[in-house]
């Protein structure tokens, strides 16, 4: 199972590095010619798009680098949220932090810090306000992101994991984002043993539920 899924990472992670490849030529080539254009408004408006276009290369790549040949390390994961956290407030977000002291994980800590920001910026895209709970639970850590926001339909959830797909009833190209944060989230948080499910948040908007093996 687990070299099939390696398998699988390996094949999306050179189909999605090569379309990266030649996408970024062209888009770099545009760029140095609307530099030279001047600052119209068509010039403006181009330019926008051309970073539309890379963030959302960043995303594909994100998502077919998967975990890559990160190795598990020891994490305090007080700390990896708390730096999370602090980020995402550097960007005007209203963040509630509580953790249980110190908690002590061997996870890819890269992977698991891609998954959280994740997870906080699509919170950030349609909520005001933000918690963060995270405690060890007899044989594993739970991390519970709860906002405020409108939340996600129950016959959607299962859906909204699959790799681009967007709820176009909530998004934009202004707030959305490419539909490819909680796929990544998921496959982190698998990738470790774990589990992520989606559930109603008492705030009134959408609760993220993940347990990590200790």
């Amino acid at each position: 199972m687990r070299d099939r899924i390696r398998r699988q990472i390996a094949q999306r992670t050179d189909m999605l590095s090569g379309v990266s490849h030649d996408l970024r030529t062209p888009l770099t080539r545009m760029k140095l010619q609307l530099e030279m254009s001047g600052a119209s408004d068509d010039a403006v408006a181009l330019k926008d798009d051309i970073a539309e276009m890379e963030r959302m290369l960043e995303g594909y790549l994100a998502f077919a680098r998967g975990e890559g040949s990160e190795m598990p390390e020891q994490t305090d994961l007080s700390k990896l949220l708390l730096d999370v956290a602090e980020q995402a407030r550097r960007r005007n977000a209203r963040i509630d932090l509580h953790t249980e002291g110190r908690i002590d994980v061997t996870v890819r800590q890269n992977g698991l810090r891609r998954c959280i920001t994740n997870l906080i910026e699509n919170a950030m895209r349609y909520a005001e306000h933000i918690s963060i709970r995270a405690g060890v639970r007899g044989e594993g850590v739970e991390i519970v992101i709860d906002d405020d926001g409108p939340g996600i339909p129950e016959e959607q959830r299962p859906e909204v994991f699959r790799p681009f797909y967007r709820l176009e009833t909530s998004r934009n190209p202004g707030t959305g984002g490419v539909g490819l944060g909680l796929s990544i989230a998921r496959d982190a948080i698998q990738s470790h043993g774990g589990e992520i499910r989606l559930e109603d948040s008492p705030m009134g908007g959408l609760r993220v539920w993940i347990r990590l093996p200790l």
